[in-house]
């Protein structure tokens, strides 16, 4: 048998439960090169720098 619950849960618990249920914005950061918005610790879609160097040729 499975063990079932003495008391219905309140909406009010259930939504405080789930108020850790969120979309995250990503880390984006300013690229030092083009001003491009740009996720931090990545190579710019825009110039294709990282670290100030050119990674990949645009």
């Amino acid at each position: 048998m499975m063990a079932v619950p003495f008391r219905r849960t309140s909406k009010a618990r259930k939504r405080l439960r789930r108020t850790h249920y969120k979309l995250q914005v990503p880390g984006l950061v300013e690229c030092p090169n083009c001003g491009e918005m740009k996720l931090a610790h990545r190579v710019c879609k825009n110039c294709g720098t990282y670290k100030g160097r050119e990674v990949i040729s645009k």
